[in-house]
């Protein structure tokens, strides 16, 4: 059976620069990156920014097993997305058609350029979870958060939600892959039958992943509550985020450089 083990919400510790960046900076880059993704229509662009995401995981001393794995679960969305842009596209060069269904050149361009947007967009991200602890998540978040105050928005409580949620998501696929196995030795079939049926498979497996899922929620509630956690009123930091002029110096190259690979990415 194959592992649920993912890269996503997890921290691989290392002391590389990806590593010693401020994560406030690290997030603007992420949201930049991403713009710039969406700025891209051509291969070029594309492969400048592989070679880019390549060039920071090999100096950040990152596992590209872990990289590989992040790649895994979206598998399925590529190919759907991938197939919806080559059978659903009219305009374009007629290639070969299969029934009710014609296939085109630019059908086939979109579907490669939304599977290349997808893929660089979860290394982006997932480069952020690995070289970032839950902690500095949080205050990075918290702090980016702060104009919401202005209309009487929590900016702690947001932050905190969104860090459990993302911290939750190894944790919840290792349980699952848990009582999979549980599951298993005991007679039950995941990987037999047609698609309908291998889906009616895992609905004994619900019952048992949400009951582990609300007790985690009862044992973290419980945890904070004895820690007389109180949110943001009167909360200290062990550590302040301080930009340092390394952090602005990144930035600055990085956006530059972002800004280059989008207007080469330009037809």
């Amino acid at each position: 059976m194959k592992s649920f083990n993912m890269p996503i919400g997890q921290y691989f510790p290392g002391d590389s620069l990806a590593h010693r960046l401020d994560p406030r900076a690290k997030m603007l880059l992420v949201f930049l990156f991403a713009i710039s993704l969406f700025a891209i229509v051509n291969f070029l662009g594309f492969a400048l920014v592989f070679l880019l995401l390549a060039g920071i995981i090999l100096f950040s001393g990152l596992p590209r097993s872990w990289i590989i794995r992040g790649l895994r679960p979206i598998r399925y969305i590529l190919i759907f997305a991938f197939l919806m842009h080559v059978f659903f596209t009219s305009s374009g060069r007629i290639l070969f058609s299969f029934g009710p269904l014609t296939v085109v050149d630019q059908g086939l361009v979109n579907g490669l350029v939304t599977s290349f947007r997808l893929i660089l967009l979860i290394l982006g991200t997932s480069l952020l979870t690995l070289t970032t602890t839950p902690i500095e998540i949080t205050d990075g978040l918290e702090y980016l958060f702060r104009p919401l105050k202005v209309i009487r928005l929590p900016a702690h409580e947001l932050a905190m939600m969104m860090t459990i949620a993302l911290r939750f998501i190894p944790i919840l696929l290792i349980e699952a892959e848990r009582i999979m196995k549980a599951q298993m030795a005991r007679g039950a079939d995941f990987e037999s039958g047609n698609l309908v049926r291998r889906a009616g498979n895992f609905v004994p497996l619900l019952i048992p992943l949400f009951v582990s899922v609300f007790r985690r929620a009862d044992e973290l509630a419980l945890a904070m509550d004895s820690r007389c956690y109180r949110g943001a009123e009167n909360r200290t930091r062990m550590r302040s985020l301080e930009m340092t002029t390394s952090d602005i110096t990144a930035v600055a190259v990085a956006v530059l450089i972002l800004i280059a690979v989008s207007i080469l990415g330009r037809p």
